[in-house]
């Protein structure tokens, strides 16, 4: 295997996980403890000095939660990652890294109701403002842009429309204007689309969904891609200027193409302390193994279904690419050929009412607040996980009154479509 750059499959089973050292364990281990004795007083100043890699704390790091990342890292092509307590904590610990009181960051409309939420109100306890654009618009991106900006954020399938976005046009807006473009690949994982190659800088996922894909633990992770030049525009002074914390240390004169990861590692996550807990990592690991086995089945599944829900009498209409009929089928093809995601709407032409009855008749499907579990799972947006927007948040985000979620799951698909059927009634 040395001349050969393993397979997708391979490094999910393999990437970060190699036998533990003290026990011989092929399972990374779950590293149940708090603190690390250090080899000698040396070695300790060393590590809080960032001149030595090294277990100090949990809260920063673990063995368990490295295991994750490194894998993590590996199947987006990224030069490291940080694994967090959920998709939110990495979305926040992202923008401490890069945001000061008053800045700005240009995000797309289309995205889940949790992340709307938490740039519009949460964020403004920081002083961090965002500028809506729309994903279908490349353009309005570009529009939105001022002095201020100091991000592009959008997602690469957006929840819960399960629309593609064009992430190569908007990363040429981002090399323009010399920010970073943060990809949100929850929905996609790296099985379906890997925005780095696509000219992506950061990529972030709620660990919760696909990638642990059992519905059991929470966590979430930041991708360095380590292609962005922080000192572009000095734009970043908290990962170029020197750095009070650690004595004067310049960050990205010091770690390179790994800055944003170790930023937000030592000085985000030991701060802030959204940390992960070493049983979610392992359960999210283990998780990780089938991931480009339950994706290609969610896909598969999730496309049947979608077909058969267009040929119904009773369906008013159907969102998702991987139908011929969608407006971002093409879009399907360039960036994720192998499937278009899990998780997509349609409505009854009974609108409202018809679709509160389908989700209290359903049996199989799981009434629920959560995508990317093995099991099919379905929620009204506009009453739950987009409650708190506008009718015109609504509308833009893909989630208004008659829309039906669905996280298609990998059970046989014959059963999904009966239960589906049966509760139309």
């Amino acid at each position: 295997m040395n001349d050969r750059q393993p397979g997708f499959d391979t490094l999910a089973i393999h990437a970060g996980t190699q036998p533990d050292p003290a026990t011989g364990a092929r399972i990374t281990p779950i590293y149940q403890t708090t603190a690390y004795v250090f080899d000698s007083s040396e070695h300790a100043a060393n590590l809080f000095a960032l001149k030595e890699f090294g277990n100090i704390y949990t809260r920063i790091m673990n063995p368990t939660q490295a295991a994750l990342e490194n894998k993590t890292a590996a199947l987006d092509g990224g030069s490291a990652a940080l694994a967090t307590a959920s998709g939110h904590a990495a979305q926040l610990l992202t923008f401490h890294c890069l945001m000061q009181p008053g800045d700005e960051f240009v995000a797309a409309r289309q995205l889940y109701g949790g992340s709307i939420n938490q740039f519009n109100q949460s964020f403004k306890a920081f002083g961090w403002h965002v500028v809506w654009a729309d994903a279908d618009d490349p353009d309005s991106f570009r529009r939105a842009l001022s002095e201020k900006t100091k991000a592009i954020y959008i997602e690469s399938i957006a929840n819960p429309s399960g629309q593609i976005t064009d992430i190569e046009a908007i990363a040429e807006v981002a090399r323009e204007a010399g920010v970073p473009l943060i990809v949100d690949n929850t929905m996609a994982t790296p099985y379906l689309i890997r925005p780095i190659e696509h000219g992506a800088n950061i990529v972030l996922y709620s660990m919760t969904k696909f990638m642990g894909g059992h519905g059991n633990s929470m966590g979430g992770m930041i991708v360095d891609g380590g292609n962005f030049d922080w000192t572009s525009g000095d734009r970043y002074p908290q990962l170029t200027e020197p750095n009070p914390s650690y004595n004067g240390l310049r960050l990205y004169e010091t770690f390179g193409s790994m800055t944003l990861a170790i930023a937000a590692r030592v000085l985000s996550l030991r701060d802030l302390g959204p940390a992960i807990a070493p049983m979610n990592a392992f359960l999210i690991l283990t998780g990780m193994e089938t991931l480009g086995l339950r994706m290609q089945r969610h896909c598969d599944n999730a496309l049947k279904v979608a077909e058969w829900l267009e040929q119904d009498d009773r369906v008013a209409w159907v969102r998702y690419s991987g139908l011929k009929s969608s407006p971002y089928h093409e879009l399907h093809r360039k960036y994720c050929p192998k499937g278009a995601g899990s998780v997509f709407t349609f409505g009854l032409k009974g609108g409202y009412d018809a679709g509160v009855k389908l989700v209290n008749g359903v049996k199989l499907f799981s009434h629920l607040a959560n995508i990317g579990d093995v099991r099919s799972l379905i929620i009204h947006p506009a009453s739950t996980t987009h409650g708190q927007l506008t009718e015109e948040q609504l509308k833009a985000a893909g989630a208004t009154g008659d829309v039906i979620r669905l996280s298609i799951g990998i059970e046989d698909v014959d059963d999904i479509i009966a239960d589906l059927d049966q509760a139309m009634v």
